[in-house]
């Protein structure tokens, strides 16, 4: 089977396999395939909450890019090619992963040349609408790079919500924004079951003031929204237990109503169905596109149990008691019973929305806090994604180029795999759902620094426990040797090969970005512990004390679960500013060379196999066929042709 499937600007596309499908019943089957229509009819909702202009910019140039009457071999169309296939895997025109806008290497005047080509009636043009408007709205969105240059914006005093692209925010301020929200709270606090205010909704400040544009069947996304239900309605007739179907059911109410309390209602459902080996994601869940840390981008995933990888992440989950009581945090920001937390190694049969292309390798959900407390949560790590990662590094010569030594690069060669998968664990199936928040402390206290946080405490889990002898102990790692490979990359990527992902001058945005610098430099500030070393010309991570490396880790954790249970707003972002945010410009540009030499895509992301039902005689579905030859430009065509509802 082929892996790498093209490359174009900072991407290279890969496939992932459906390892053990054939072994799904034919009832198993039709579940997986009608979750995974209604998570590809999500695709415009992601687009539209991107930038309020990506699915006019993104029909436009599709119908450019598909009309007979355009001269296909010019440079100008190749390079608008290029930016069409960065638009399709950004969800809009903002970097996936750095949110910045992305500009074209393709001139203005050869778009309107090319427009005027293009028959009026293939263009998204609305009623009354001319071409020369069509011009005037979306050309300087495209080529100024003033005009709405980053999705997320999180420049530390700036408001937010006025310089953020995201489109979950009309005509308010980050000041106006708060404080509606701050009032819902306020009114709501003695609530023990508080919903996610603002989770699914617009923001809108017109003639009738403040209020909320709701996401729902009959509201905003509500055509997207009705064929999503659709598909899960059927997919609930054949759902494998009853409890499933409930999960089904209750998350159809939702969409209808976009009441959040039965969103509520819907993740304590799905958080305590684990019977079934199919399981799905389809919703408004992670918030970090808000700059705010409030709304959900919608985003789809379809997955069934690995049962052989499972038992990993079982022995983890089983043993959650443990790790919480041996936490190296205050007793007070422990739980004192850790309910509910199950974890599964899944293989992903259908990503969409902020899934696709570009997805994540563990999930842990829901983000609640008092859900996770009193219900537990649900942890997968995608098996199938991590392989298909893991085969197209192979032999690439990163490593080789950035490891310190041969010694350690052994080290990282012969346990680096392992050591990856098993922090993915740890940070999803039981960092993420550690500790507590104190009575009264809001959860979204820590507003623009929340994400970072988080994503450092999950992490900062994992590597404290990367080097117990606990794991040793539950056979999850062969010795007391082999964390030392996964210390000395996270360290490395956190000091120095993360930023092959920064555009120079630019600072850190991205959440888990930040929180892997975090954690990095204040490590590297606490004394002698971590070195950069020059050798050769070239700069390289040193680690002289594992085992001090390991205290460090705890001490910052202690802190880190204290900011979030407490709420320490400024603790947060003395932190995140401080170590998490600027980039060593001189360090950056030698990473940067030693990288470009190596001619690797720094980003990768999925195209996803084709699902296509069998009939037999009767006219009833007998089987579900698996097609991965699907090219990315046809893919994306194909959705916006078929699940193009917006």
């Amino acid at each position: 089977m082929k892996y790498t499937d093209e490359r174009f600007a900072d991407l290279q596309l890969l496939r992932y396999r459906l390892n053990g499908f054939e072994q799904l019943s034919l009832s198993q089957k039709k579940l997986v395939y009608y979750l995974s229509k209604a998570t590809l009819y999500g695709r415009d909702i992601t687009f539209d909450q991107f930038g309020r202009y990506n699915l006019r910019i993104r029909k436009m140039l599709e119908a450019i890019y598909t009309d007979k009457a355009v001269d296909h071999d010019s440079d100008d169309f190749r390079a608008m090619e290029v930016y069409l296939k960065r638009v399709w895997f950004s969800n809009g025109i903002y970097h996936h992963y750095g949110c910045e806008k992305f500009l074209p290497t393709f001139s203005a005047d050869w778009l309107w040349q090319t427009l005027n080509q293009v028959g009026v009636k293939r263009l998204p043009l609305c009623d009354g609408e001319t071409l020369c408007s069509l011009r005037d709205e979306l050309f300087p969105v495209i080529f100024d790079p003033q005009v709405l240059p980053k999705r997320v914006n999180k420049a530390d005093g700036e408001d937010l919500v006025k310089t953020s692209a995201c489109h979950f925010y009309e005509g308010v301020t980050q000041q106006e924004a708060e404080a509606f929200y701050q009032q819902l709270k306020t009114a709501a606090q003695d609530d023990q079951q508080p919903v996610s205010y603002g989770l699914n909704s617009t923001l809108v400040k017109d003639g009738d003031g403040i209020h909320e544009c709701l996401w729902s069947a009959n509201g905003r996304y509500g055509n997207a929204i009705r064929h999503i239900c659709h598909w899960l309605e059927k997919a609930a007739e054949v759902a494998e237990n009853e409890r499933q179907q409930r999960v089904i059911r209750l998350l159809i109410d939702y969409y209808q109503t976009g009441d959040l309390r039965l969103f509520n209602d819907y993740c304590i459902e799905w958080v305590g169905e684990h019977d079934g080996r199919i399981d799905f994601i389809n919703g408004f869940i992670e918030v970090y596109g808000d700059p705010l840390g409030l709304k959900g981008s919608w985003e789809g995933l379809v997955e069934y149990k690995d049962m052989e990888a499972t038992r990993r992440t079982q022995t983890i989950s089983s043993n959650a008691q443990w790790f919480e009581d041996h936490s190296p945090v205050d007793p007070r920001f422990r739980k004192p019973v850790v309910k509910g937390v199950t974890a599964n190694a899944i293989c992903a049969a259908m990503l969409g929305g902020d899934e696709y292309p570009s997805t994540a390798i563990g999930i842990n959900l829901p983000n609640a806090d008092w859900i996770r407390a009193e219900y537990g949560s649900k942890s997968v790590t995608i098996t199938n994604i991590t392989d298909a990662y893991n085969k197209a590094a192979r032999g690439n010569g990163f490593k080789e180029e950035f490891v310190i030594d041969n010694a350690t690069l052994l080290l990282v060669e012969k346990y680096g795999d392992q050591c990856d998968e098993l922090h993915t664990d740890l940070h999803e199936c039981l960092g993420h759902g550690s500790g507590q928040l104190l009575p009264g402390t809001d959860p979204d206290s820590l507003k623009a620094y929340g994400n970072t946080i988080e994503e450092a405490r999950a992490d900062l889990f994992a590597l404290y426990y990367m080097a117990d002898k606990k794991l040793i102990e539950l056979g999850l790692l062969p010795n007391d040797e082999a964390y030392h490979s996964h210390y000395y990359t996270y360290i490395m990527n956190g000091l120095m090969t993360q930023l092959i992902r920064i555009e120079p001058g630019h600072d850190i945005e991205e959440a888990h970005m930040r929180n892997r610098s975090l954690i990095a430099h204040w490590c590297y500030e606490q004394g002698d512990v971590i070195r950069l070393v020059r050798r050769e010309g070239k700069t390289y991570v040193h680690i002289r004390d594992y085992k001090g490396l390991r205290s460090l880790f705890a001490k910052l954790l202690a802190e880190i679960q204290r900011i979030k249970s407490e709420g320490d707003y400024e603790a947060a972002r003395q932190l995140v500013e401080r170590y998490a945010v600027r980039v060593d410009a001189e360090l950056h540009q030698e990473v940067l060379e030693r990288y470009r030499r190596l001619d690797l895509a720094p980003y990768k992301g999925f195209i996803n196999p084709v699902l296509t039902p069998v009939y037999n005689v009767q006219g009833e579905i007998s089987d579900i066929q698996i097609d991965y030859t699907e090219s990315y430009a046809h893919q994306m065509l194909r959705y916006g042709q078929e699940y193009g509802t917006l």
